[in-house]
């Protein structure tokens, strides 16, 4: 009985599942964001970020125990720029639910 060995496996295990939800999170959001508002943010389009993700999280999903692959961390690397870069300028341009809007009354902010 290794105990090392069960740890390492279980911290592999516990790392592929967090970049699995991470690639998941990310492509789920990009599906939500209006097309417009990736070139308004100046970032690449949503194509392009749509296919880099679903690649990304397809890649996780065939090769998940092994988070160690070389496409599976670029894969985590591109989710996690999306996430800390691209999703906050688009939706400082109004993209996903929550864009720009105020909470406004009929009469101004409440």
């Amino acid at each position: 009985m290794d105990i090392f060995g069960d740890f390492q496996e279980l911290l592999i295990v516990a790392l592929a599942i967090g970049a699995l939800g991470l690639k998941g999170f990310a492509l789920f959001d990009a599906l939500r964001v209006p097309t417009d508002a990736f070139p308004a943010a100046g970032k690449l389009t949503k194509p392009i970020w749509l296919s880099i993700l679903a690649v990304a999280f397809i890649t996780e999903l065939a090769f998940f125990p092994m988070a160690v692959m070389i496409l599976t961390l670029l894969g985590t690397v591109a989710a996690a720029v999306y996430v800390v870069d691209v999703r906050p300028a688009v939706r400082a341009m109004g993209g996903g639910r929550r864009g720009n809007q105020r909470n406004d009354g009929p009469y101004g902010p409440w």
